[in-house]
């Protein structure tokens, strides 16, 4: 048998075959019914396969799950590994449970219709015990299938699910081994994996933040976001329908300023006309580029850290790669209709400006304001006091280049740039490298420029070299 690093689907589905630990169900709706035929073509298929089922009918799944509002989605596939697995150990527990572990693999999927122009989308997951008579563990993904063909798209899905089975079986006590093995014999061309979820006792010290992490790193997904309670988060999911108000920094760590800067956009972004009455989703995006800033890796620790005072301020999180804001902007208009507002400080603005970030691209500055700003949003920029009792920038007087200030003066005079003129004074001398050289010098005054559910936090937890109390 080749080495597990090289085995290709063919190899990894026979495997699973021949192995007399696994037996379960492949339940596959739609599209996703690629899998479970791996398992067959390869041979060996009794030893592992209990039952397959394709529930195509939406009245026959209704019958069988029970009725749902979305087929395609992450309710609907609990519903069928649950349904599934509790039916494997009800009707061979007696018989067989002292010497197998039970599984159920589900997806349901949406491939390219023949009309073409649908989104390609599925939700894909197995529950599993990895060993008999055990806690079942279980793994959930969110798919989207790139191919241009609904043949292509198929066989892709097909790959992935082979190597979901074979990362449960014999890779769950590697997770992020697992999560990079998902993209086997594919590319990042052909398959994004834009949310992943561990749960059960085999993920009991797994943390989903950590593993949406590597979604990004591994460029298997642009973005992955995650909630104020940790739950990792499907992006189209939670972006759908809302007017989603983003603002980028490296929250190490969050400060005064950097509340006071959401809370003085939304109150702004609130009182547009076009986002009355409309759902907002106040964002907080973290750069791969910021958490790659202190080296080639990512310090796992300095990530966590960030991500838990930021949930401990009630904040939903994204870590993207898009370090240019029109790249974040096309991603977040693909996900909803609603406007879109990023929240900058005048450094960003100026930053914004500078022709070194847009060299790669045809119509280079031009063509990133074009893009950036096309679906009508707005830059929500707060003032800026680099010395205390200084001046204080605004987007009155910053300086840009000379070549470039009447596509400024453009922009301003279209709106594009909203001042939060709302901001709080006090904080205007604020700044998180303040914040940490102060820790480091073990100066307790560094409490008095962070919101008090971060300072408590970064003392019981000792982050950022702070001693632990």
């Amino acid at each position: 048998m080749k080495p597990e690093e090289s085995l290709d689907t063919h190899a990894k589905a026979l495997k699973v075959n021949l192995d007399p630990r696994w037996y379960g169900t492949f339940a596959e709706i739609g599209a996703g019914q690629e899998v479970a035929r791996w398992f067959f073509r390869v041979g060996a298929a009794a030893g592992t396969i209990a039952q397959s089922i394709s529930a195509y009918d939406m009245k026959v799944s209704d019958a069988i799950y029970g009725r749902s509002e979305r087929y395609v989605s992450k309710g609907r596939l609990q519903a069928m590994l649950d349904r599934e697995f509790e039916l494997n150990v009800e009707r061979l527990g007696a018989a067989r449970g002292d010497t197998t572990a039970f599984f159920a693999f589900a997806d349901t999927v949406v491939a390219r219709s023949f009309k073409g122009g649908n989104e390609c989308h599925g939700w894909m997951g197995i529950k599993f015990q990895s060993r008999p008579r055990d806690e079942p563990s279980q793994i959930l993904l969110h798919v989207r299938m790139l191919d241009a063909e609904a043949s292509l798209q198929q066989e892709a899905l097909g790959i992935v699910g082979v190597n979901l089975c074979y990362g449960a079986f014999f890779l769950h006590h590697l997770p992020e081994q697992l999560v990079e093995s998902l993209l086997d014999m594919l590319t990042t061309g052909r398959i994004e994996i834009d949310m992943i979820e561990f749960s059960g006792i085999e993920f009991r010290n797994v943390d989903n933040r950590v593993m949406a992490l590597q979604l990004v790193q591994l460029g298997l997904s642009g973005a992955a976001m995650f909630d104020a309670n940790r739950n990792v988060l499907q992006p189209t999911d939670v972006l759908y329908k809302k007017a989603v108000l983003v603002e980028r920094g490296s929250f190490r760590p969050p400060t005064h300023v950097n509340i006071d800067m959401v809370q003085c956009a939304l109150e702004k972004f609130r009182a547009d006309p076009a986002v009355a009455d409309k759902p907002i989703l106040p964002v907080m995006e973290i750069t791969m580029r910021n958490l790659l800033a202190g080296g080639a890796n990512v310090d796992r620790r300095d990530f966590l850290a960030r991500a838990e005072l930021l949930a401990a301020c009630g904040m939903t999180v994204m870590i993207s790669d898009y370090f240019e804001y029109y790249r974040l902007a096309a991603y977040l208009a693909w996900r909803t209709k609603e406007r879109i507002g990023i929240v900058m400080g005048v450094p960003s603005l100026v930053e914004l400006f500078d022709e070194k970030y847009y060299q790669q691209l045809p119509g280079g500055v031009l063509e990133s304001f074009g893009r950036l700003f096309k679906n009508d949003l707005k830059l929500f920029v707060y003032p800026y006091q680099p010395q205390a009792g200084g001046p204080v920038q605004t987007i009155e007087n910053v300086e840009v280049a000379p070549e470039l200030r009447a596509l400024y003066d453009y922009l301003a005079r279209r709106g594009s740039f909203v001042q939060l003129d709302n901001s709080n004074p006090d904080y205007a001398s604020i700044f998180s490298r303040d914040v940490l050289k102060r820790i480091a010098k073990g100066d307790p005054t560094w409490e008095t420029m962070v919101p008090a559910e971060v300072s408590e936090l970064i003392r019981k937890r000792g982050f950022f070299g702070c001693p632990a109390s």
